[in-house]
């Protein structure tokens, strides 16, 4: 679908790792300013993914949204109030199937169940991995986890462990589960997670534009990894990010620049917004620009330099797996089929 023939844009679907935060786990002055923008047009601002509500609610109240969030990869999505209208839960036997067969290889289990992550015993590198960086809860410490999944929801397993490890932890368990559960990865190699069939984030959001009346035609998601895809295919319009992997972009109807350099506000910009990205900029009159420098006495203090237009999010939220990533090269926004630019 071209810019000029799309339909007006009414909803956006977009992550915060990799998408909205940049390499550094920073929300951008550009990026800030395009999603309040998109908010005040009236175009409902919706956060998809695989984190708990818990790490999302900083930035709901940071932009004062009052439309739903899709968490936890699709398995719950929570009105602006927080509490869950949609929820799907992964069978106790195929957790504890899973938890068993993954311990036992060696690996670390987590269980999450709304906003609770549960452990089975500490782990001080993949709470600093997982916790701190995602900044989500603290886990629970409650010995075998085997004993509670009959005693509570369970949403989704994460499984924990060296990426080629988990390569072929994703083959077995697809071997051994079948068509029981869902095997999904979100960029992080270290991590594999285990969802109810069907499941994905791609599946809320059609669930969710069935509630608010809304066709898919009319939004815009944009995304980076595995666990984007299906939301990128649903939308009107699909947007890769420029460090996406090759089938994600292949997936989308346009390919951005990276979250290095504001790819999530040129989307906005330009599909939300209807900011032309090649337009020329105009330039003030000469007589109105500033000096290029400015002759100083010997000796006099040199200016200081201008912030980095870059901003700490509430609460200190920070994101999983941007430092693991090597850092893409821009990409110009290309249509789906053509050269990444």
């Amino acid at each position: 679908m071209s810019v000029q023939t799309k339909k007006e844009i009414r909803l956006i679907a977009i992550d915060l790792d990799g998408m909205l935060l940049d390499p550094q786990s920073k929300l951008t002055d550009r990026t800030a300013k395009a999603v309040q923008a998109a908010a005040d047009k009236g175009i409902a601002i919706v956060f998809a993914t695989g984190k708990t509500y818990t790490a999302v609610a900083p930035l709901v109240k940071r932009f004062n949204l009052t439309t739903p969030c899709i968490c936890l990869q699709g398995l719950t999505t929570y009105a602006a109030d927080g509490k869950i209208t949609h929820q799907q839960m992964l069978d106790a036997n195929v957790a504890r199937q899973v938890i068993t067969y993954a311990e036992d290889r060696g690996f670390v289990v987590i269980l999450y169940s709304g906003t609770r992550i549960i452990m089975r015993t500490r782990d001080q590198r993949v709470e600093e991995a997982v916790f701190t960086r995602y900044h989500e809860p603290n886990p629970e410490i409650v010995g075998p986890l085997q004993n509670i999944v009959s005693d509570l929801p369970i949403h989704k397993l994460a499984a924990i462990g060296d990426p080629r490890a988990i390569k072929a932890l994703r083959w077995q368990l697809n071997v051994q589960i079948g068509g029981g559960a869902r095997m999904m990865q979100a960029g992080v190699p270290q991590m594999v997670e285990i969802l109810p069939p069907g499941a994905s984030k791609g599946a809320a959001l059609r669930q969710l534009l069935k509630d608010l009346r809304i066709d898919a035609a009319n939004v815009l998601a944009i995304g980076d990894a595995e666990n984007d895809l299906e939301m990128l295919q649903l939308a009107g319009i699909g947007v890769a990010m420029g460090q996406a992997e090759q089938n994600i972009k292949d997936g989308a109807d346009y390919v951005v620049a990276s979250n290095a350099e504001d790819g999530a506000a040129e989307a906005i910009e330009r599909f939300a917004l209807g900011i032309d990205p090649n337009a020329p900029k105009v330039e003030p009159p000469d007589d109105a620009k500033e000096p290029t420098s400015t002759p100083t006495a010997a000796g006099a203090p040199a200016a200081q330099g201008t912030p980095d237009g870059k901003t700490d999010l509430p609460d200190g939220l920070t994101a999983l797996g941007e430092t693991d990533k090597a850092a893409p090269q821009p990409v110009v926004a290309a249509e789906k089929g053509s050269a990444d630019a």
